[in-house]
């Protein structure tokens, strides 16, 4: 146990213990009701708290532990604002988006269903390719985060960790489908609430005095200052980033569609991107105060290092039960998720019944684990996970969404934008320490570039895959 907070066999215990009992609540609860509708869209009679809870216990995954935060490190405050306004913007914007959807597709489950009833083509193939990748490193992302979590505070195997998150989550989601996701977010944002309020109760005791901006300004005063680039260049990427990822969010759009009336769906959004605001914008100010502490601690650490700065072993096992809450509220709405694409979206590649389409999803959501299994082991960088998984919905946000408003845009000229900002996007995409990408550094020196170029890629990366696709729209 030396340098770690608790021991392993503690911490194995805790594991266990929390996703066992998310695993017979959500597996009895299941047993009362069957049938594919609910397993999709939860017979589509959801109500505005159930529905409020889960949009916001799906929206809080293990990710605010780590991202947020980390940003604020390098991005100042820019970024912990760009954040939080990113991650609530898609509640707002689907308040329109999502009525205008609900009335023409009624009986609808997912986004890419919407694109293809919409334009009868095949392009709503790529969307759902790339929709599915998508949620595919969102899911490696979040088990990712909790295994390093884990293994922060005592030292448990990363594959440890990931293999008990991905069994049982598997056991009930892929069992009762989103009712039963939707039902476990209740409980799972109860305690995810309670343990953030103790988290912060204890970091303003602990930190008084050093939590104010002034204290910030005094150590980190670049991190505030309007003439730090990075303030505008950072907080411009996350909110792009994070507003495209979560607006092609099919557990976002299950939800949407599993929403009693539009009613209840329009005070559901409004108040969970009202809930959403401020919890991501705390995460992230705690990076500012942590970066102002000490700038030895890793970027990753830096919501830990306030929250456990005396090793208390009581608020660690808070950090477990509040990690495992959020990752695995986010991870069960990110299997249905995939699931559900595979079933309704899935249709189009192959004849089977809707029954053994189901059946084929479980196997291929079982495959997938697998890989999700390996690659979480790893131990990879969790915010660059998530921005990967950002930059290829960035690529196709703008292009899908003014074609919800425009028919006149061709086929010909939607594939050619998405692979345009495709294109662009990695060419700029920094590797995981940010100091080279494929154009800058390793086709070409980095010396040819000029300093912005070398220490802006992440967000020329990103500027260039969401706005080079509108270039392709009028070609001809």
């Amino acid at each position: 146990m030396e340098g770690y907070i608790l021991s392993k066999s503690a911490s194995i215990i805790s594991l266990i213990a929390v996703c066992l009992f998310f695993a017979i609540i959500g597996i009895y609860y299941s047993k009362k009701f069957s049938g594919i509708n609910n397993y999709l869209t939860a017979n589509r009679n959801i109500g505005f708290f159930s529905l409020t809870t889960s949009l916001v216990a799906s929206a809080l995954g293990a990710w605010i532990l780590f991202g947020p935060s980390s940003a604020a490190t390098w991005g100042g405050i820019g970024a912990v604002i760009g954040y939080a306004l990113g991650t609530a913007f898609p509640m707002f914007f689907l308040i329109f988006l999502g009525k205008k959807i609900r009335n023409e597709n009624k009986n609808g489950s997912s986004l890419v269903e919407f694109i293809k009833k919409k334009f009868q083509k095949n392009f709503f193939k790529f969307i759902l390719l790339l929709t599915i990748f998508y949620l595919f490193i969102f899911l490696c992302a979040e088990v990712t985060a909790i295994s390093i979590l884990l293994n922060y505070l005592s030292g448990i195997d990363l594959w440890i960790t990931a293999s008990c998150i991905l069994f049982f989550t598997l056991i009930y989601t892929l069992y009762g489908g989103l009712r039963v996701s939707i039902f476990t977010d209740n409980f799972q944002l109860i305690f995810i609430i309670i343990f953030l309020l103790i988290a912060f109760s204890s970091i303003i005791l602990n930190n008084s005095g050093n939590l104010s901006l002034d204290f910030v300004r005094s150590n980190n005063k670049h991190l505030l200052s309007t003439n730090y680039l990075n303030n505008y260049t950072a907080g411009l990427t996350f909110f792009i980033a994070v507003a495209a990822t979560n607006l092609f969010h099919q557990g976002n759009w299950q939800r949407i569609y599993a929403a009693k009336n539009n009613k209840t769906l329009h005070k559901s959004l409004i108040v969970s991107g009202l809930i959403i605001i401020p919890i991501v914008f705390s995460m992230g100010y705690s990076g500012l105060i942590s970066k102002s502490l000490n700038t030895d601690v890793p970027p990753d650490l830096s919501f830990f290092s306030l929250l456990l700065i005396n090793q208390n072993q009581l608020l660690a096992f808070l950090v477990i039960v509040l990690g495992l809450s959020l990752t695995i509220s986010t991870v069960d709405t990110l299997i249905n998720a995939i699931s559900s694409s595979i079933i309704v979206d899935g249709k189009f590649f192959h004849k089977l019944k809707a029954s053994k389409s189901l059946n084929y999803s479980k196997y291929l959501i079982v495959i997938m684990s697998l890989v999700v299994f390996f690659i979480s082991s790893r131990g990879y960088s969790v915010l660059y996970l998530f921005l990967l998984a950002d930059l290829l919905c960035c690529c196709f946000v703008l292009t899908v969404f003014y074609s919800f408003y425009h028919k006149s845009l061709k086929l010909k000229n939607m594939y050619i934008s998405v692979i345009v900002g495709l294109f662009f996007g990695i060419l700029f995409f920094p590797s995981m320490d940010f100091s080279k990408s494929i154009l800058v550094g390793i086709l070409l020196p980095i010396e040819a570039f000029p300093d912005f170029i070398v220490n802006s890629l992440l967000f020329i990366s990103f500027m260039l895959a969401t706005i080079t696709p509108i270039l392709a729209w009028k070609f001809k």
